[in-house]
């Protein structure tokens, strides 16, 4: 029997069997993101059902920009999960030290200057994207809460990339579901019986979160065995603080031009009105849940590559690789499944909207091809980013977000309208994202086959 002590370890994936390894740091943070995906989905369910579905439609019409706001701790976090899982991997404790303090450091800077500029750019950038005047109301409101308290988000996010990269996956799952408990219970108390509306989901959030990045924060004082958390390591020093960014940067600009792209959907998305934004969110939280598979691996991944390419074990790398990457491409494939044969149910938790459990499902169906083979995209992009390969995986992704998504997007409804659909058909977004993700895979597993990752070490 594994003792609750070894349980909550580090995990060092340089031994033992690679496969076992894998899953065993996996399914812990399989769990941790799918308590993390209950935080945005407990927000749409209660307030489709408390609220009404323009309330739903309004916490969805947010989820763009603050994605937007989100890529300077994107390019934070990834650049730690290389850099910790890698000096963890060569038992560098002085540079693992520094390399954990240069995060804490520039978490704390990013986290500023969203708290400021954030609740500035709310509202200019809802009336940008055409937000309908009958929720724009819903969403600043929504937003400028979310952003004053981004702190507690910044630091659990990115302290929690820290633990998964010294191999302690179970730890960052465990303040995540104490966390998601919090922030239910509080959703149900400031919507169902203070009536806040969309302004208390968005306060609860920020608790939650917070409490979640003090426990991380407090776990990691407590790993003296493995660095040390002092102030000469905290504060910022040119050599990790610029190193973090170069690793990280690639991600950072990612996810801005990504997200820039999620905006001029989105917009293509608000054009149909109300209810199509609504049907929208249902899908994207369904989505997330389908998805949890193949960013947990993906993820995995990473700290599995940058632990052996530390230890300068390449095969590890290579049979772990291809073993989880199929295993996860069998597990999407048995939720689309499931998502077919049941989705219309789950849909209905949203809301009892006839039109909107016909629209979300008949979108979801569409998707399911794409799982599968977002599964191969993000698994071997993990470990491309493990080996400190992170410009390959960026270049892949801007070019399925801005090159295929939004041209597809766009092109598709313009090409389907008709005297009777004058915006065009509203199921042609499913399709564009569908597409997008099939090639996206496809593409990915080329340029991780012509193996140019294998050169990238930082150790």
């Amino acid at each position: 029997m594994i003792s609750i002590k070894k349980l909550f370890a580090p995990v060092d994936m340089t031994v033992g069997n690679p496969v076992k390894q894998v899953l065993t740091f996996t399914i812990p943070m399989l769990i941790g993101n799918f308590a993390q995906q209950m935080y945005n989905t407990a927000d749409a369910i209660i307030v489709g059902r408390f609220v009404g579905d323009n309330a739903l439609a309004a916490v969805g019409s947010a989820a763009p920009i603050l994605n937007l706001m989100l890529v300077l701790f994107i390019g934070i976090s990834v650049g730690a999960s290389i850099m910790v899982s890698q000096f963890f991997g060569a038992r560098m404790r002085e540079e693992l030290s520094s390399s954990i303090g240069a995060c804490i450091s520039l978490t704390g800077i990013a986290s500023l200057i969203i708290m400021i500029i954030g609740p500035l750019l709310a509202r200019p950038l809802l009336t940008i994207l055409g937000t309908p005047a009958s929720i724009i109301d819903w969403c600043d409101g929504y937003l400028t809460i979310i952003f004053l308290g981004f702190a507690g988000t910044g630091y659990y996010n990115i302290l929690g990339g820290v633990l998964r990269g010294l191999g302690d996956s179970i730890s960052a799952l465990l303040y995540l579901i104490v966390a998601t408990v919090i922030n239910i219970i509080l959703d149900l108390f400031f919507v169902a019986r203070l009536g806040m509306g969309v302004q208390g989901v968005a306060l609860a959030t920020i608790i939650a979160q917070f409490i979640s990045a003090f426990l991380t924060i407090r776990k990691l004082m407590r790993m003296t065995d493995l660095f040390d958390l002092k102030w000469k390591y905290i504060k910022p020093e040119k050599q990790y603080s610029g190193r973090l960014i170069r690793l990280g940067l690639p991600a950072g600009l990612t996810q801005a031009i990504i997200s820039m792209s999620m905006v001029v959907v989105q917009s293509l998305t608000n054009s149909f009105g109300e209810t199509c934004i609504a049907a929208n969110v249902i899908v994207m939280r369904v989505d997330g849940f389908v998805m949890l598979p193949a960013f947990s691996f993906g993820t995995a991944m990473t700290t599995f590559a940058g632990q052996n390419i530390g230890a300068e074990k390449m095969d590890r790398v290579i049979t772990g690789t291809r073993n989880i990457t199929l295993a996860a491409m069998g597990i999407s494939a048995a939720l689309s499944v499931l998502i077919f044969l049941f989705g219309r149910g789950l849909m209905g938790i949203f809301t009892s909207t006839d039109e909107l459990i016909t629209m979300s499902y008949t979108v979801m169906k569409i998707l399911l091809v794409g799982y599968v083979a977002m599964e191969v995209t993000q698994c071997l992009s993990g470990v491309m980013r493990g080996a400190g390969d992170t410009l390959t995986p960026m270049w892949i992704s801007l070019f399925n977000s801005v090159v295929m998504r939004v041209p597809l997007a766009y092109g598709l409804v313009w090409l389907s309208k008709t005297p009777e659909l004058p915006q065009g058909n509203f199921y042609m977004m499913g399709i564009s994202l569908m597409i997008t993700w099939v090639f996206g895979a496809l593409l990915t597993l080329f340029l991780y086959r012509r193996g140019r990752w294998k050169t990238k070490a930082i150790t």
